[in-house]
């Protein structure tokens, strides 16, 4: 009898410890998963290359080029988060900041953050590196437009079942004299139905 109860204590911490352990799987960094419905990894990447995409096929870049022969300088200002959820504004704007930079079409200026670690390297090469390999302080390339904008969300739900509603937009604004030189706006909607059993 003793070890017939042994034996079912055993099984059952088994049980216990396999229904409590952790499982993990690698995916593809590319594999779209939606697990909750909210912004994700997905929506970031693919919002901005739409984004992009439509910000560069427009006829300010067209202009400012034949104005100037160059082509522009841009630099990704600030994203606000005005959603009803934490989104890591940042890795948006990376993702957009690449696909700027990949499209091969505008020079891109480094972030404000950016700027000031570089400068202070300056600084000190100003002081320590020989005078052959340092590097002279203002010959900084400035920005001819900053790319700022902004993600809202309306949130609709009614029992277990949800709507998300999201909208990015985005300004593209001219350095010089303040024009808006392009408005981009893009719309995600997901319904979102929970399981009865979630609480």
């Amino acid at each position: 009898m003793k070890t017939k109860s042994n034996l079912l204590l055993a099984l059952f911490a088994c049980f216990m410890i396999t229904a409590c352990s952790t499982s993990v799987e690698r995916l593809d960094s590319q594999e779209q998963v939606d697990l909750s419905g909210a912004w994700n990894d997905t929506d970031s990447q693919l919002v901005a290359r739409e984004m992009i995409e439509d910000s560069l096929s427009r006829p300010w870049i067209t202009r400012f080029i034949t104005r100037t022969g160059n082509d522009p300088a841009v630099i990704v200002g600030t994203v606000k988060n005005l959603s009803h959820e934490h989104i890591n504004t940042n890795v948006f704007i990376a993702n957009m900041e690449r696909e700027l930079i990949n499209s091969g079409q505008v020079q891109f200026v480094a972030s404000a953050t950016a700027r000031q670690e570089i400068r202070d390297e300056r600084s000190d090469q100003a002081v320590n590196a020989t005078q052959d390999t340092r590097n002279a302080k203002s010959q900084e390339y400035g920005a001819d437009f900053m790319l700022q904008g902004q993600i809202n969300t309306i949130i609709d739900i009614d029992g277990k079942t949800q709507v998300r509603y999201y909208q990015v937009n985005l300004e593209l604004i001219s350095m010089q004299d303040n024009r808006k030189v392009w408005i981009g706006e893009k719309k995600i909607k997901k319904l979102v139905r929970f399981s009865k059993l979630r609480q």
